[in-house]
């Protein structure tokens, strides 16, 4: 575009009237080559080579391309980690004051601008495939890993060196998250930092401490923001869940030294707990640690959203194992109270499937205690929708048990277990041992679950087993709960 056009368009534009604002614009993008009318999304490519900003995109074209050229001068091979740590702690300290839409064209920029370079791979795969016929297989794998490891891969390196560049990854993927059902583009930014953050946040690179009552005030106060199961209301709610017969242990990151990146709380006690209620009551007395032959973990919250897809619970929980039975040997089972928090959405969408199991007799007792017969799918939820006013013998109360057994235990999903919960303490090799009615009866529990609540017990003797098991496709769970399958 020649100079004169420019000034022509840019006069044109500051019209006040709206119809040649219009007609401006119509020109603009008939002379920009890569400018599209201004209600159709332009991919980055056409953004990078535009004059333009059109209306609800984020940075400017201009600004596109410097921050571009920045985040390339960030992996210069030219300058040092710690130079290119500074280059990119100055990108961080822009990031931290821009809007939203200006932070997903970043986003957009380290996904799609920083790729492997296709020529280089195309070589690679062909010296791969030409070193396998000669019996080079090792050294083939090498250097293929070499030639397509993308430069994203350094950029995000660079951005770790300086010091709280682990902080800045970690934050600017939460907020990513959302974005990315909606905007595929950002998928191999996702993918890249999950990658790299399951490396840095190995097992072997975490740190377990035992958070107590005596802990800095600073770190109990992230206990209360980011316990996710049964939420802390005071400051003697928390005293209660550090109390002498409990146990708070989490992992941190030496990058991360006041940020648990999960934690657990655990209740020392002399039986197998069917209750949350006793465990959260604060002006319970202590139980008497001597007698206490059972460690129960009641809540389990990960704290980063930005580190989804990183595994550590399963190494917690035997850490946790482990010191427990160093300090209490008495301690002979450990099992879980936990939540079943799909429950009562997936029966809402299966009970007809459900009531179609039963066998006459069984569903003929349901459709007399609800008072139609045969009784429909909506029958028996309306039946359902007050839970703790059943009584114990009630078919309506054992068909939801029934229904919760095998939501847990039968209705697989590509082989898995469809409850999150029971995927991860299933996965890590427990079993479904016990069911409790009104476990939880508090306005969440019942919403979620009906207020039922379910042990996972880990038999240390059993875990490898289990796990096989479940790679089978069958679900460890005790004679109990195989009880009231349909």
């Amino acid at each position: 575009m020649s100079a004169t056009d420019w000034i022509n368009r840019s006069v044109a534009l500051l019209g006040s009237d709206k119809k040649n604002k219009k007609t401006a614009l119509d020109a603009a993008a008939k002379t920009t080559s890569a400018a599209p009318v201004a209600d159709v999304a332009r991919s980055l490519r056409e953004r990078l080579k535009a004059t333009l900003r059109l209306k609800d995109e984020g940075l400017s074209p201009r600004q596109l391309r410097r921050t571009l050229a920045e985040l390339k001068a960030v992996i210069d091979p030219n300058v040092s980690e710690v130079e290119g740590g500074r280059r990119a702690s100055g990108i961080a300290a822009l990031y931290a004051r821009a809007p939203l839409n200006e932070r997903h064209d970043v986003w957009l920029l380290m996904s799609e601008e920083f790729v492997a370079d296709v020529e280089k791979a195309k070589l690679a795969q062909a010296q791969y495939a030409a070193d396998v016929d000669k019996g080079n297989e090792a050294v083939a794998e090498v250097r293929y890993r070499r030639a397509t490891v993308s430069p994203r891969r350094r950029l995000l390196q660079r951005f770790s060196a300086f010091p709280d560049g682990i902080r800045f990854l970690v934050d600017l993927r939460a907020e990513m998250l959302s974005s990315l059902k909606t905007d595929k583009r950002l998928q191999a930014l996702d993918v890249e930092m999950e990658y790299m953050f399951s490396t840095w946040f190995d097992v072997g690179f975490l740190e377990l401490r035992r958070i107590s009552w005596d802990s800095p005030a600073s770190l109990i106060e992230k206990l209360i923001k980011y316990e996710a199961v049964h939420d802390i209301k005071s400051w003697s709610d928390v005293k209660n869940r550090l109390d002498s017969d409990r146990r708070c242990y989490g992992f941190f990151h030496t990058r991360l030294p006041t940020e648990p990146l999960i934690f657990v709380e655990v209740a020392l006690i002399d039986s197998l707990a069917s209750c949350i209620t006793p465990l959260l009551d604060e002006t319970a007395v202590a139980a008497d640690l001597e007698k206490a032959t059972t460690a129960i973990f009641y809540s389990i919250s990960n704290t980063q959203p930005g580190l989804r897809g990183v595994s550590f619970g399963d190494s917690l929980i035997k850490r946790v194992v482990d010191t427990l039975k160093d300090e209490f040997p008495r301690l002979k089972v450990f099992s879980t109270l936990s939540p079943i928090p799909g429950f009562k959405s997936w029966l809402t969408k299966n009970a007809a499937a459900m009531l179609a199991l039963m066998d006459e007799k069984s569903l003929a007792n349901l459709g007399r205690a609800i008072g139609f017969e045969p009784p429909g799918a909506g029958h028996f939820l309306s039946a359902a929708e007050n839970p703790l006013s059943l009584a114990d013998k009630s078919p309506v109360r054992l068909m939801l048990l029934r229904c919760a057994a095998h939501f847990l235990g039968q209705a697989l999903g590509n082989g898995r277990p469809l409850d999150s919960v029971a995927r991860f303490h299933l996965g890590n090799g427990a079993r479904i041992e016990r069911l409790n009615w009104a476990g939880d009866p508090s306005a969440k529990g019942v919403k979620q679950s009906y207020g039922l609540m379910v042990n996972y017990l880990y038999d240390l003797r059993k875990l490898d087993k289990h796990r096989v098991m479940l790679a089978q496709g069958k679900v460890p769970a005790s004679s109990e709960i195989e009880g009231f399958y349909f």
